[in-house]
């Protein structure tokens, strides 16, 4: 089966002559990154082991927007998939050298390949297939080259819309992030050109019954807004640590009461989503993209879940590690795959894009809301393991404007991002319970948060 690049946008207009130094363009494009399940056995990430795909409901994309200023351009990957690791983000970023960032987020996908290595026919053999994530890899570059063949000069408009009722947050405390960001581009002469989508919520509403490749209820919210708006879409996932996940049960507007696990739920869904988006165009404000900026910082975090170590052992995890210095700006020498014991650190990354007026943070991980805004429980739980730790700045504090877009799962895939002093592994566990919550088990450790709060800091240079 062959799939090639789809290119999408103003392709009329692809002709034009390049814009001065100040002007912006922008262009959308897509490849098919679907896995071919008559060449290859496909473990479904997310849930438990030994999930086979049996078929394909709907197509797996690598979606791409691309901003250009004079000769430096940035490109904005959204992929569906449960989390693409800095490995193969670095792949990609190779093969684009001119770029002065590629940033890849995944949506977290529950219902496509294991790209990371957890869901496999068992706990003891990986669920990765490398062939498929060089396929990925390639045709990420494809939508990226193809969203450069259709950059046109571009304005853009901002908008927010709160809807807490589409996100439940299943640990304690309580705290979401309720609000949908959207983009609109335009061509300067006030065309429809794109949209961009930033949410909050893990694409999970199959559940782990489902056997068939699916990009869940983002394709049915890009569908819905392709439909209506005629141009492309992309759509990108924010903070859904916590856990943030879709209510059980959702009532569409004739009245219907569905359950999740259907594609019927997945499909309403994902259109409330769409009409979420609906709402924070209504509220968008013109911004400027110029000037047009980007920095990544590599950050080394402590590795120090026993899972995830054994992992690396047994070759279910297949990462690089360093010894551990103690400092986040640097790390010791090569750590061998065998080691379990020690101390032993993995390298990823923060980054920030900055286009005019928007600032966009990119996150390695399953951000926690808590610190996207610093609404920390005070006073702390006196049962977490560090309720003394010092509360991490957030976000919205670190970035030097409101016109933020928080894209989670950007360049890699770290787990959990979980404040400090929220961290709750040892008994006697906080809120009076008897077993710990959801959370620690699937993070790298508790000095993450504070090193990639830090990251950030130093990648927006504050």
């Amino acid at each position: 089966m062959i799939r090639f690049a789809i290119i999408v946008g103003a392709s009329l207009l692809a002709g034009m002559t390049a814009p001065q130094t100040g002007d912006i363009e922008v262009g959308f494009g897509k490849a098919d990154i679907t896995p071919d399940l008559n060449r290859h056995v496909v473990w479904l990430a997310g849930y438990g082991n030994n999930r086979r795909a049996t078929g394909v409901h709907d197509g797996l994309w690598a979606r791409a927007v691309v901003l250009r200023e004079g000769e430096r351009k940035v490109a904005l990957v959204s992929v569906d998939l449960v989390g693409l690791q800095q490995p193969a983000v670095m792949r990609v970023r190779a093969r684009l050298p001119e770029y002065q960032h590629v940033l890849v987020s995944s949506t977290h996908n529950h219902e496509g390949p294991d790209v990371i290595g957890l869901w496999g026919p068992s706990q003891l053999e990986s669920g990765v297939d490398p062939a498929y994530v060089e396929f990925a890899v390639e045709r990420i570059v494809e939508a990226v080259r193809a969203a450069e063949t259709v950059l046109t000069p571009a304005h853009a408009a901002y908008g927010t819309a709160e809807a807490p009722e589409l996100v439940v947050d299943s640990r304690l405390p309580i705290v979401k992030d309720p609000i949908l960001r959207a983009v609109r581009f335009t061509t300067a002469g006030g065309a429809p050109l794109g949209l961009l989508v930033q949410f909050s919520n893990h694409p999970e509403s199959l559940g782990a019954e489902n056997p068939l490749v699916t990009a869940d209820f983002p394709h049915y919210t890009i569908a819905a807004l392709e439909s209506r708006w005629g141009v492309p879409v992309a759509y990108f996932t924010g903070a859904v640590g916590g856990l943030m996940s879709n209510p059980s049960e959702f009532r569409t507007s004739d009245g219907t009461l569905l359950q999740d696990g259907t594609f019927a739920f997945a499909e309403a869904y994902g259109e409330a989503v769409a009409h979420a988006f609906d709402e924070a165009l209504a509220t968008a404000e013109p911004v400027s993209l110029s000037p047009l900026t980007a920095k990544a910082v590599t950050v080394f975090v402590p590795l120090a879940n026993p899972g995830y170590r054994q992992g690396r052992a047994i070759g279910v995890l297949t990462r690089d590690a360093f010894t551990w210095t103690g400092r986040a700006d640097s790390a010791g020498a090569p750590v061998p795959d065998e080691q379990v014991e020690g101390d032993i650190a993995l390298a990823t990354e923060v980054a920030y894009v900055r286009a005019g007026e928007l600032h966009i943070a990119g996150i390695p991980g399953e951000l926690y809301p808590e610190l996207v805004y610093g609404a920390y429980q005070s006073p702390p739980e006196p049962h977490a393991d560090f309720p003394d730790a010092p509360t991490e700045p957030p976000i919205m504090a670190i970035l030097p404007g409101e016109n933020a877009l928080i894209f989670g799962l950007a360049n890699d895939e770290v787990g959990y991002i979980i404040p400090k002093r929220q961290w709750d592994d040892v008994a006697p566990f906080a809120y009076g319970r008897e077993e710990k919550q959801y959370g620690e088990v699937n993070s790298v450790g508790p000095e993450v948060a504070p090193i990639l709060m830090e990251g950030l800091r130093r990648a927006v240079g504050r």
